[in-house]
């Protein structure tokens, strides 16, 4: 296995062991597509982590992945399978200077006013991710800008939806992204989130967020039919399953102030498990179609599928 096989491998690893529903999205991708979202994926992991679990003073660690990002650093694998990315799919830097900027306020911002000033800061930590991995989810011939506002909303309704499962665990980290104004809107404070009680002003907050959450996704969803036929299902699937997370929390009764709720494996899988079948059927018929518009003498070579190779780039890959 070569060095940059063995950085994308290592990048898979991340993403199955800490996004669940995230990986289980990525495996209705042709496999040329997949090792690109795994970097991706554990470059945004690496820099939580910096955040989440800070050190006496991150910000130098955020700088220097940073640093490394920017000028390549063959010792770290998520550093060398993320500028492969960023190199072999065309992502603009811009998007992870950004993303950066965004770490960097979690590390000195602990609330915020006003939805706005939320989607400021979700702009470099959510949006910019739908951003990264349009060109992977590859937009239909001229199209790129067009699915641009709804990659934007795929990443914000992700994040949203994250934010929601884990008010009590950024509470404990000192931090609170649900926007000051809905709290006053439903006259609920920090103090009373902080004795994790959950009453019907918590609750219609919570409800507020939820439906503002499905907002998000279900115009992300509208996106769809502007993708490459091949990387439809892994965004459906990501949909229903990042829904799926809202709908257990109204489940649960809104108590996420003490517990992270989540989708059940089997529905997880149930949910995996249909799309894989549909994107199976549908790369099936784009190598079929494919295959029919080149020369014969193609044909035979053609027929080979690619395994999770970084370096073959065909949607048509199993």
């Amino acid at each position: 296995m070569s060095d940059l096989a063995a950085a994308y491998a290592e990048c898979r690893r991340v993403n199955a062991a800490h996004g669940r529903s995230y990986y289980l999205a990525t495996l209705l991708l042709p496999a040329s597509k997949r090792p690109a979202i795994h970097a991706l994926y554990a470059l945004a992991r690496v820099a939580d982590d910096i955040v989440d679990h800070p050190r006496p003073d991150p910000a130098p660690a955020l700088d220097d992945l940073h640093r490394r990002l920017r000028n390549g650093d063959e010792s770290d694998f998520v550093v060398t399978a993320a500028r492969d990315t960023i190199e072999r799919w065309h992502i603009p830097w811009s998007l992870f200077d950004d993303f950066f900027a965004a770490m960097r306020m979690d590390l000195h911002v602990t609330s915020y006013p006003t939805w706005s000033d939320l989607l400021g800061y979700m702009h470099g930590s959510a949006a910019v991710i739908g951003l990264q991995t349009l060109p992977i989810l590859e937009p239909l011939p001229g199209l790129a800008e067009v699915a641009a506002p709804y990659a934007r909303d795929l990443g914000l309704g992700f994040q949203l939806t994250n934010f929601l499962r884990d008010v009590g665990e950024d509470l404990d980290r000192g931090r609170v992204y649900l926007p000051q104004e809905d709290l006053d809107r439903f006259g609920v404070t920090v103090a009373q989130l902080r004795r994790r009680a959950v009453d019907e002003s918590v609750r219609a907050l919570l409800a507020f967020e939820i439906e503002r959450a499905r907002g998000l996704l279900a115009t992300a969803g509208l996106g769809i039919r502007l993708l490459h036929p091949t990387s439809r299902d892994c965004v459906r699937t990501a949909l229903a399953l990042y829904g799926g997370i809202l709908d257990e929390i109204e489940r649960a009764g809104y108590r996420v102030l003490d517990r992270r709720v989540s989708v059940g494996n089997r529905r997880r899988v149930s949910l995996a498990a249909a799309g894989l079948g549909r994107a199976w059927l549908v790369r099936r018929d784009v190598a079929r179609r494919e295959l029919a518009r080149r020369p014969h003498h193609t044909h035979h070579a053609s027929v080979w599928s690619t395994s999770e190779n970084p370096n073959a780039r065909s949607s048509t890959g199993a």
